[in-house]
């Protein structure tokens, strides 16, 4: 009985982690602590990072190439683990790439989870920080006042953060200043929450609410995303169904180095060992 429900387990797929580089590596921990018992690929696009400073046209292809990526590789459902990718492509993904070419697969984003949890806790003046992509895009503002028209929404683009973390200078003297710069601008608003609009700024979790101080509540993605998540498989038992569930991880990388398999562990939380792999 055991061999024939691990072979029943072998047939079904794993879900999908995207993003541009480590960041989603922290949506990925949290998810794992909240629903441990599946399967997970991870997939960082490092070579090509980061994704905030370029057109939608590219990240659109560039998203398209990883999702492809990820459903060969067995994924039956995807969360965009990047903000930049879940604003400016999640939409086209969802009602033309899929219906064509995955009719019964799934992609997910992180961005409508995080909006729908500030709002409901009925906050007023709500900061975002995140990449030029994500914040020119305007997304959070306009998905928080279509919930919420009476909330404001106070964003800044932070094109610096994203570097400095890839290149694992998170703990030096530029990342202070560099998250002073950013944050300056949302403290003169009077913002009651801020809201980490790009997965890799939990790493700078803890220097960010040293600035901020406790009167401002921090909302990261990951325990978030998480929640939602689970609450997502428990209502859709088609897609539940046909995970395996033999609580097993792995990681990809378009750019195999040691800093790779370094920084990706201090974001998932533990050891990694990375897989290269090529896009088209």
């Amino acid at each position: 009985m055991p061999d024939r429900i691990n072979s029943r387990n072998n047939r079904k797929g794993s879900i999908g982690v995207f993003d541009s580089g480590f960041g989603g590596l922290n949506i990925l921990r949290e998810i794992i602590k909240e629903l441990p018992e599946y399967n997970y690929l991870y997939f960082g696009d490092t070579a090509r990072a980061p994704y905030g400073n370029r057109s939608q046209k590219v990240i659109l292809n560039f998203t398209k190439q990883a999702i492809d990526f990820l459903f060969a590789q067995k994924c039956e459902l995807i969360i965009l683990a990047c903000n930049t990718a879940s604003s400016m492509a999640l939409r086209e993904i969802q009602q033309q790439y899929l219906p064509k070419y995955y009719p019964k697969k799934r992609v997910l984003g992180v961005i409508i989870p995080t909006v729908e949890t500030v709002v409901a806790q009925k906050n007023k003046n709500i900061g975002v920080i995140g990449t030029e992509g994500t914040i020119f895009s305007d997304v959070f503002k306009k998905e928080i006042t279509k919930l919420n028209p009476k909330i404001n929404v106070f964003q800044h683009a932070c094109p610096l953060l994203v570097p400095i973390i890839e290149t694992g200078r998170q703990d030096s003297k530029m990342a202070d200043m560099a998250i002073k710069d950013c944050l300056k601008p949302l403290l003169l608003k009077n913002i009651d929450v801020l809201i980490l609009g790009c997965t890799h700024y939990g790493l700078l979790e803890k220097k960010i609410k040293n600035i901020t101080g406790k009167k401002i509540k921090i909302m990261a993605e990951g325990k978030i995303v998480a929640k939602k998540l689970k609450n997502y498989l428990h209502r859709h038992q088609e897609i539940e169904k046909v995970l395996a569930k033999n609580s097993k991880q792995r990681f990809f990388t378009t750019d195999l180095t040691n800093r790779f398999e370094v920084l990706g562990s201090q974001f998932f939380g533990e050891k990694i060992k990375p897989e290269k792999t090529m896009l088209e």
